[in-house]
């Protein structure tokens, strides 16, 4: 049992490092071990999360007024502090959440990659000045922060997500409530800590953890709560948005089911390239993860073939142990979810490969399951239709490009979307065509850039203000239109 195993970690309010009000603790575990605790972590409620809104809005004025290149240089330290860190952290996001050291290293780069940009993208965001008739008046729009913003962030990328969250809500001059996931913690715990040591003023930025079912209504409908960040699940965002206030705004990145097209004319070394990454990368735990593959029934015998050649030669393990192409399931929660459409999909569909719970040496306390495949999948099927955020795949036969868009279209999400072809017009056609948010033209569904606009379309997302790149900025301030004369 190491230091970290021992550790409580404690919530940020008001600038103070303090333990929540019942004094209730809960373990945070290793995926890959469930008998590793890896640290203790507050089990916050209502009259915390009310602490920790009350806190941000007394910091709020004075963080307005302060000058933007003070902003931005706080954010510059606390992205020299992460890449300081990063293989410590890396490390430790391994630890609590599963995926692998090299990929852990990169997300806690892009964070502060994430960190610099809005830094130096943040003191050009301004207003506009409008030609009029009048020689005697200017007009122009400015800028301002909305006031108290609150950050509630998921378990699969637990520190890059957030960072993209509080980054332009912080320079653009608003104060943060931060929420991480209770089933990875630790990570957002040190963004919150860099950027407090970086010089963050008391209130600016209060960190609160534990469970969504006691504090979660106390930062999302505060009254002087005036926008809400959430990247989760569908149904979870679907309530968090019918509570907030009406002035309140709403910037919700939720559930996928995401499709990559396969025609006839593909490179099929590229495309199974394509599957593999997009469905099995982090396990299948992305939200803009491959779960659907669409492929023209001429190719579909050569293809599967190939595809399930790549995936008898995957390899899974505890990513602290060495390079695996998977490693575990992030929570016990999500090992069930997964095994039990598993079930279902060998009751529905055809079982050509994987699906099994690993439980032997070395796996025997891990949340392990090998990668699934199913064939004679239809779009009538739950597998083909729920998320499923977990390493599985559902082949559908389909006939041709305009079958294929049918297919890819018939479903309630619209985040990312995929499509593997060396015909120059279906290319362009895709982009048009396929109801999704994120578009990928030869490449696979996940990942996105830090400059370029992030969100999903239908039930993707509240379809309102995007995440990433300098649009990320519009939704943490308001406008005004100034007409000045004389």
């Amino acid at each position: 049992m190491d230091e970290l195993s021992q550790q409580a970690f404690l919530n940020h309010i008001g600038g103070e490092w303090v333990a929540c009000a019942s004094g209730a603790t809960a373990p945070n575990l290793n995926p890959a071990d469930s008998a590793d605790v890896v640290g203790r972590f507050q089990q916050s409620d209502a009259t915390d999360g009310a602490r920790a809104v009350a806190a941000a809005a007394a910091a709020f004025p004075a963080w307005r007024d302060t000058p933007i290149s003070k902003r931005a240089a706080i954010l510059f330290r606390a992205a020299q502090l992460l890449e300081d860190r990063a293989d410590s952290v890396a490390r430790e996001l391994t630890r609590e959440e599963g995926k692998g050291l090299a990929l852990a290293r990169d997300e806690v780069l892009r964070s502060a990659q994430t960190l610099r940009f809005y830094a130096v993208e943040g003191q050009s965001f301004t207003g506009e000045t409008f030609v009029n008739d009048d020689p005697d008046m200017v007009v122009y729009s400015q800028r301002e922060p909305l006031g108290v913003v609150t950050v509630i962030s998921p378990w699969n990328f637990p520190i890059s997500i957030p960072a993209r969250k509080i980054a332009p809500a912080l320079i653009t001059g608003n104060t943060v409530v931060f929420k991480p996931s209770s089933d990875a913690p630790l990570s957002g715990y040190r963004l919150a800590q860099a950027l407090i040591e970086a010089g963050l003023p008391p209130g600016v930025l209060n960190f609160v953890t534990g469970p969504a079912s006691k504090v979660g209504q106390a930062i999302t409908t505060a009254p002087a709560v005036r926008a809400i960040s959430f990247t989760g699940s569908t149904s979870a965002g679907e309530q968090i948005h019918r509570g907030a206030g009406l002035t309140t705004r709403t910037q919700m990145e939720l559930g996928g089911k995401n499709p990559l097209i396969v025609l006839a004319d593909a490179d099929l070394d590229r495309a199974v390239d394509l599957a593999v990454k997009g469905g099995f990368s982090l396990s299948g735990q992305a939200c803009t993860g491959t779960s659907r593959l669409l492929v023209d029934r001429k190719v579909l015998p050569a293809f599967t073939e190939k595809l399930l050649a790549r995936m008898a030669k995957l390899t899974i393990g505890n990513g602290l142990e060495g390079n695996f192409d998977l490693g575990p399931l992030a929570t016990r929660k999500q090992l069930d979810t997964v095994l039990s459409y598993i079930a279902l999909g060998k009751q529905e569909a055809t079982h050509l490969i994987g699906g099994e719970r690993l439980d032997g040496p070395g796996f025997e306390r891990g949340y392990y399951v090998t990668p699934a495949l199913f064939t004679d999948v239809t779009q009538q099927m739950r597998i083909a239709r729920e998320e499923i955020f977990g390493p599985v795949l559902a082949l559908i036969a389909v006939d041709g490009y305009d079958e294929a868009i049918a297919c890819a279209n018939d479903t309630e999400y619209g985040l990312a979307a995929a499509i593997a072809t060396r015909d120059a017009r279906y290319a362009h056609r895709f982009a048009r065509d396929i109801q999704a948010g994120t578009v990928k033209i030869n490449r696979t569904t996940t990942g996105n850039l830090i400059n370029a606009p992030f969100g999903g379309l239908k039930s993707s997302s509240t379809s309102t203000f995007r995440e990433s790149g300098r649009v990320g900025l519009e939704f943490y301030t308001q406008i005004k239109t100034v007409y000045r004369a004389g």
